[in-house]
Parts: C-alpha cells; sequence; structure tokens
C-alpha cells in the first residue's frame, strides 16, 4: 500500500473495497462484511457480556457459555437478515437452520460464534470461524469452500479471510472499521513453533515420536488452548504447526470438521500450507454430520508431511 507524501499513514483500504476488487459476487461480498459487521456485537459481548452458564447444552452435549449463546443469536440474525443465505448451521444448534428455501444465487454458512469461549474468563483471546459454500449444501467436502474466514478478539481484533485468492488479514480501527493490513499472507516451507492439542499422555506412539523430533530440532512450543489464536501465530508469523491429533481413547481427535477444521484448512492451504488427519487432505473429507470430528495436523507443508511419516509409521 502506497504511504502519504507525509510518509507518516498508509492510505487506508477498508473491506468492502478489497473484497470489490477480488472478482467474486455481490452476494458474497455482502456477506462477509454482514458477518464483519455481527463481529463488531461479538466484541462487546466479549468485553461486557455475562461469563456465566446459559443453562443449556449443545449438540454435542457441552453445557453452553452464556457467551456462546448471545454470540451465535447475534450472528444467526444478521446472516438471516442478509438475504444472501439458504442454510446456516451453527456449532451451538441441533440442526442446520434454513433461512431461505430458494438457493438460486444464494450461500450456506457453517460457523462457530465464539471458539474457546472458556478462555474468556481469564481474558486469553478467543474468535468467531466461518465457512461459505455455493447453494443449500453443508455437508461437502472443504475444498468446495467459496470462502472462509476467522475474526480474532485480542488486544487487537482482526479478520482474515480468503475467497481463494489469497490470504489476508484486516484490524479493527477505533472506528471499528476493519482495514488492510496485510495482503497474500505466506507460509514458509517448515517453521520452528508447534501447537499441540491433547494430553500427550494419550498420544499414539507415531505422535510421540513426532513431538520428540519437533523439539530434537529445536521447535518452540507456543499453545493458547484456542483454536483461533493458535491457528492466527501460525499464519500471520508464517510458520510453524497446530496439531490436535488422534488420542488413545479418542480416535478422531476433538475438533469439529464442519465448524473447525474446513475454514481453517482452507485458508492454510491459500496461504501456501497443508492441512491433513495424518492420512489424508481435510479438503478432502465428507462431513456426514454436523458433529463430525478429525483429527490435524495444520501449518506449513513440510511440517505437516513430516508429521503424516510419523503418524503412519514411517
Amino acid at each position: 500500500m502506497p504511504y502519504s507524501e507525509a510518509g507518516k499513514t498508509k492510505f487506508q483500504i477498508d473491506l468492502r473495497r478489497h473484497l470489490r476488487n477480488q472478482n467474486i459476487e455481490d452476494n458474497l461480498v455482502h456477506l462477509i462484511c454482514e458477518i464483519a459487521e455481527a463481529s463488531k456485537y461479538v466484541i462487546n459481548a466479549v468485553r461486557t457480556g455475562d461469563l456465566g452458564v446459559a443453562g443449556t447444552s449443545n449438540l454435542y452435549g457441552e453445557e453452553q457459555l452464556a457467551l456462546d449463546v448471545l454470540s451465535d443469536r447475534i450472528i444467526r440474525k444478521r446472516l438471516i437478515h442478509s438475504g444472501v443465505v439458504c442454510n446456516i448451521a451453527s456449532e451451538e444448534m441441533d440442526e442446520i437452520f434454513q433461512a431461505q428455501a430458494n438457493a438460486a444465487g444464494l450461500y450456506s454458512v457453517a460457523y462457530d460464534p465464539l471458539d474457546g469461549s472458556s478462555l474468556v474468563d481469564v481474558n486469553l483471546a478467543v474468535g468467531t470461524i466461518v465457512s461459505i459454500y455455493v447453494g443449500c449444501d453443508l455437508l461437502q467436502e472443504g475444498r468446495n469452500q467459496v470462502a472462509a474466514m476467522y475474526i480474532l478478539y485480542g488486544p487487537r481484533v482482526s479478520l482474515v479471510y480468503s475467497v481463494g485468492n489469497g490470504v489476508h488479514e484486516f484490524t479493527m480501527n477505533h472506528l471499528m472499521e476493519f482495514t488492510l493490513t496485510r495482503e497474500n499472507v505466506q507460509m514458509k516451507p517448515a517453521g520452528d513453533i508447534y501447537s499441540p492439542g491433547g494430553l500427550r499422555n494419550k498420544y499414539s506412539e507415531g505422535v510421540e515420536k513426532y513431538v520428540r523430533y519437533l523439539e530434537a530440532k529445536g521447535s518452540k512450543l507456543r499453545y493458547s488452548g484456542g483454536f483461533v489464536p493458535d491457528i492466527n501465530q501460525v499464519l500471520m508469523k508464517g510458520k510453524g504447526l497446530f496439531m490436535y491429533p488422534a488420542l488413545n481413547g479418542s480416535p478422531n481427535g476433538k475438533l469439529r470438521l464442519l465448524f473447525e477444521l474446513n475454514p481453517m484448512a482452507y485458508l492454510v492451504e491459500n496461504a501456501g500450507g497443508s492441512a491433513t488427519n495424518g492420512k489424508q487432505r481435510i479438503l478432502d473429507l465428507k462431513p456426514e454430520s454436523l458433529d463430525q470430528r478429525a483429527p490435524i495436523f495444520i501449518g506449513c507443508a513440510e511440517d505437516v508431511a513430516k508429521a503424516m511419516e510419523y503418524v503412519n509409521g514411517g
């Protein structure tokens, strides 16, 4: 981006303007901007909302926090009233919600409204994760996404998106507008940080050997307990790997394919990285249900390839 003559400020490019330069349909521009607008209300809820429980459970039998329920309501209402969405799936809903019956020119959205919400009471970063498909079918391979994004609610609020043409970061300014911070974020082939989820004493022998390999080559452990901030660290530093492998007693890991893995895999692959369940590409997995989970190794392509070697006994 060019600098002004005074050399002090950049000419700011806002989110809508950037999207219009991506050669995508107006409805998709409108949808992404609506989600960005909803995030302004979510961050207000995070900063000021009730930190208690809602007294309800989600699809997975997990106790819902009040912030989960409120964030879900904020985003769902915005999607419904956008006029460009037919089907909506949320990690906090038991089933797909049909906003409109006619799929012509419309999109379906799967989202995790507040990933890592249990970290809010100790003031750690959390985020919203979004996956977008053409038409009404949400249970399809992640490679069919037309857009994916996340919003990170940290010391700064940042929005990262891709429509298949690079990965771009925007930061919320004091006017609560998203302006371009980094364009065409790129991953290096390999890195020196790793974020390992799950209890290590439940790792398979192959995963344990891989962790020892990472330690031997000097990789630093950087794990916050939040999927969005950990992926953001790997992506914005352009190096490293996040993993939540299969565990003894939990062969499918913890993270959900539809709401978490597919959008993050889409973003990381568009930045030159890789994402696998240990055997095949995440974006080639076809979800059979809303609650399907899968192990994941995601980040620099060479680090992910090495993980596959160890997981498969290499």
